[in-house]
């Protein structure tokens, strides 16, 4: 697993090995990247729900964007992201919250932070993207042009859920087996 572009380009990124992570392809993430990269500038505010080894919200930062926040809530693979961001030099543009992600939602609301892009990655078969979207935006954390990404296997099941949500659906990529879904908030 290495950063694909940016000042990070060429990095190869620690991962971790374990079930209950599981990295994005290579492949995915340059095609994710390709897909938003306008939307990236020094002023971003990104969140990396369910991070793992924080090599989405790495490629964000290696990229120009201004802070990432990471939450993930295994100490594992916390450390995996402080060790990562130690080695791309990004450390002092990011913040990593070990904690569950309905405890991180709530911390970033009461902190008053909107985010301009939001990747929501989490362990497929737990079926918990869309409580997450969810409550991102009943918290109103999202900016008012930002995109919610979720990588899911699941994307009918996800897709029938957010029809009652106010979301509406950008964009859909698929790449195998997994689905990338772009969101942004109904206004």
């Amino acid at each position: 697993m290495r950063v694909i572009s940016g000042s990070a380009r060429g990095t190869k990124l620690n991962s971790i090995d374990s079930l209950d992570t599981r990295p994005t392809l290579d492949r995915v993430k340059e095609s994710l990247f390709n897909i938003i990269q306008n939307q990236i500038d020094e002023e971003s505010i990104v969140l990396d729900l369910f991070a793992g080894s924080g090599a989405i919200g790495i490629e964000f930062l290696s990229r120009g964007a201004k802070k990432v926040f990471f939450c993930e809530k295994s100490h594992i693979a916390s450390d995996m992201i402080r060790k990562n961001l130690i080695k791309t030099n990004f450390i002092n543009k990011s913040e990593i919250l070990e904690k569950d992600f309905k405890k991180c939602l709530l911390e970033l609301s009461n902190r008053k932070l909107k985010f301009n892009s939001i990747f929501i990655d989490p362990p497929y078969k737990e079926n918990i993207a869309i409580k997450a979207v969810e409550l991102i935006i009943s918290l109103d954390l999202l900016q008012k042009d930002g995109l919610i990404i979720v990588e899911t296997d699941e994307e009918e099941r996800e897709l029938e859920e957010l029809k009652n949500m106010q979301v509406e659906v950008k964009d859909l990529r698929k790449y195998g087996r997994v689905h990338l879904i772009f969101l942004n908030r109904k206004e």
